[in-house]
């Protein structure tokens, strides 16, 4: 006869424990959820406190979240914010059921007392909400790696998008008491007095520098061309002077050109040297000399370069704080600005994604403290225009426009009439040779325009009164024609379209006072 089994007995031994048993609950705070809830319902004024670290979402219970909900729709229509109040507004919206009816609104005014400790206990909420994002954002991700369809690099641009999207709600600043900004802005005039008057990071264009005195701290400025204008060239010979002649830390990141080439067109600013000659190393032996004797000052100089292909404003804004801090970096430049992405987000069209590039970009500039410069290019709109003034750029020429205008301190546009033929201004003076860096926004200061010297060999601007090699006018007999020969030092070109047969002598033409280059 088979065993009977007592089904009744109760398991001797260890009871299992349930799979949840030791789980993880998201990160809460649901008492200082009660608790600043109920604070805004009896004091008067403690809604303008929280107002800008709170959102609804934020909040981890839904009913605390419609409750919050009700509350902003009040003080946005400036009615009071109390228990009756709240109590009326989710009626009118539908949710007072949904949130336990009245006498949970009662409930969350008889647990506080005062509205102490309010923004602290906001603050709390706020951190909470943010790591159960960063929670939410890593378990998406990490759902979708354990996925073989998935591209690798299209997840990694998400997870950093969203990243950035997180990081960006938690830039939040106090309010200052006016002291202590008076202070620094008296330390920056003191500092721009020792600086001849260039209060920021300086050029090393002086016509430039005295119309911005240097390029000024938390600013973002663009600077835009037509291609072949000399975008690149104009701040590759800007960095040179910045971390050559001033010692200012410098970083750049390339997005168009590689590491490479970026350094190969330094080479040929600082040594002076054929692009031709650089790329394919066929050097005299003189240029090899000199190549030797120059190239020393580039070595240690603190130019920082990086050509990450298709730079996200969240990867630039890691590295951007990583320059600050362990170099010291006074200047941020970004070649260029269309090249960049905002990966991870999602946008309607190209020109939104540009609004948040510039903008973020503005953002950090203010963040590190430090002008940030940006290239951008330019639409075609240029060359359907006619005449001299006709190829001069205006703001609405640059490309994806709207936010690039309206975010920048500073628009700055290179323009070099020769590269249109065009040879002479409305005064007769020669423009061969000669670069416009046209000032047409400046939030802080006047516009205007500025020139300078551009060598196309050499890839390399310089100031209307700096000399080289080239500058000299006796080579052939020749004198150059300009009304502005002696103004800032000469402007002298080795160029046979601007230059006239003069008699054998070399000093003909020339009276004692003249300056001579010799």
């Amino acid at each position: 006869m088979a065993e009977k089994r007592n089904y009744s007995k109760k398991p001797t031994g260890p009871v299992p424990v349930p799979a949840n048993e030791f789980g993880k609950l998201p990160p809460q705070a649901p008492e200082l959820e009660e608790a600043v809830l109920g604070a805004i319902m009896i004091e008067k004024d403690a809604y303008s406190l929280i107002s800008e670290i709170l959102k609804p979402e934020c909040f981890y219970k839904v009913a605390h979240q419609k409750i919050f909900e009700s509350i902003m729709h009040l003080a946005m229509h400036q009615e009071p914010v109390d228990m009756h109040t709240v109590t009326e507004q989710l009626r009118k919206m539908g949710t007072i059921d949904d949130v336990g009816g009245p006498y949970y609104i009662t409930l969350l005014t008889a647990k506080v007392s005062s509205a102490a400790h309010l923004e602290y206990h906001a603050r709390i909420i706020v951190q909470k909400f943010l790591a159960r994002e960063l929670i939410r954002i890593s378990s998406e991700i990490q759902t979708k790696a354990f996925d073989d369809k998935s591209d690798v690099d299209d997840l990694m641009q998400e997870a950093e998008g969203l990243l950035f999207e997180v990081s960006q709600r938690n830039l939040k600043k106090d309010v200052t008491q006016i002291s202590p900004v008076i202070d620094e802005a008296i330390k920056r005039m003191q500092i721009a007095a020792t600086k001849s008057g260039s209060s920021g990071v300086s050029t090393g264009f002086h016509s430039l520098d005295k119309i911005t005195s240097g390029w000024q701290k938390s600013d973002l400025i663009i600077i835009a061309a037509r291609p072949a204008m000399g975008k690149t060239a104009f701040v590759l010979s800007m960095a040179k002077n910045m971390g050559l002649d001033y010692n200012q830390p410098v970083a750049i990141f390339s997005l168009e050109m590689s590491n490479v080439q970026l350094v190969n067109r330094l080479i040929m600013n600082v040594c002076e040297l054929e692009g031709e000659k650089v790329k394919n190393g066929q050097l005299t032996s003189e240029e090899w000399t000199k190549l030797d004797k120059d190239i020393k000052e580039l070595i240690d100089a603190p130019i920082y370069v990086d050509d990450t292909p298709s730079l996200s404003v969240f990867e630039l804004r890691s590295k951007a704080r990583r320059l600050v801090k362990e170099h010291g970096v006074q200047c941020l430049i970004i070649d260029y600005l269309q090249l960049m992405n905002a990966s991870g987000m999602s946008f309607g069209s190209r020109e939104q994604e540009v609004s948040i590039i510039s903008r973020s970009l503005k953002g950090l500039a203010k963040e590190l403290d430090i002008p940030i410069i940006a290239l951008s290019q330019l639409n075609r709109g240029v060359e359907g225009r006619t005449g001299l003034e006709g190829k001069r750029p205006q703001l609405s020429d640059l490309r994806e426009s709207g936010a690039i205008e309206q975010d920048a301190d500073m628009v700055c546009f290179i323009h070099r009439p020769e590269y249109y033929h065009l040879t002479e201004d409305a005064e007769g003076n020669s423009l061969i040779g000669i670069a416009e860096i046209i000032i047409a926004k400046h939030r802080n200061g006047a516009t205007g325009d500025v020139q300078l010297k551009f060598k196309n060999t050499y890839a390399k601007f310089m100031n209307k009164d700096d000399r080289d090699k080239d500058d000299n006018p006796f080579n052939s007999g020749y004198q150059v024609i300009s009304s502005k020969m002696n103004e800032g030092g000469g402007d002298f070109y080795n160029d046979a379209a601007s230059l006239t047969p003069q008699s054998s002598n070399p000093l003909s033409g020339f009276s004692k006072n003249d300056d001579v280059p010799f």
